[in-house]
């Protein structure tokens, strides 16, 4: 019967943040320190080693790429929103003669410290614009 090898015996002289990791680690796991460390130098020295890196940062991308189509759809959401409203209020406001202009700018000036007022407690405690759209909105308007 052929005996079965003895583990080689090595000493490594890590970094003090580097063994409050791993012992962490490895009291977490309730696994002994050089088992931990075996399994992380085989993963390092492992041929497929960089394929996991690999699709981990091709992971990363991917949920990046989801996050900027959704602010590039949020931010169009806002442009159209702001285009619709300058257009609506163009378009349904008749021009004043001179003496009720100067009393609708005053008031202008107070509605727009409302309108402001309102925009600020909207964004700070929600519900978000884009929430309220649903996203298959477009999808429909494609087909």
């Amino acid at each position: 019967m052929i005996a079965p090898k003895k583990k080689a015996q090595m000493s490594v002289y890590l970094d003090p943040d580097v063994m409050n990791t791993l012992s962490a680690y490895a009291a977490r796991r309730e696994q002994p320190l050089s088992l931990i460390a075996e399994a992380a130098i085989a993963s390092f020295l492992s041929p497929d080693a960089d394929e996991r890196r690999e699709a981990a940062i091709g992971k990363r991308l991917d949920q990046v790429d989801r996050r900027i189509a959704r602010l590039e759809r949020d931010v169009e959401i806002s442009v159209v929103t702001m285009a619709l409203f300058v257009r609506f209020s163009v378009t349904t406001t008749p021009p004043l003669p001179e003496p009720a202009a100067k009393a609708a700018r005053a008031q202008a000036g107070a509605r727009y410290d409302n309108f402001v007022a309102a925009l600020g407690r909207r964004l700070s405690r929600g519900p978000k614009l884009r929430q309220e759209i649903p996203e298959d909105v477009q999808e429909s308007e494609r087909t």
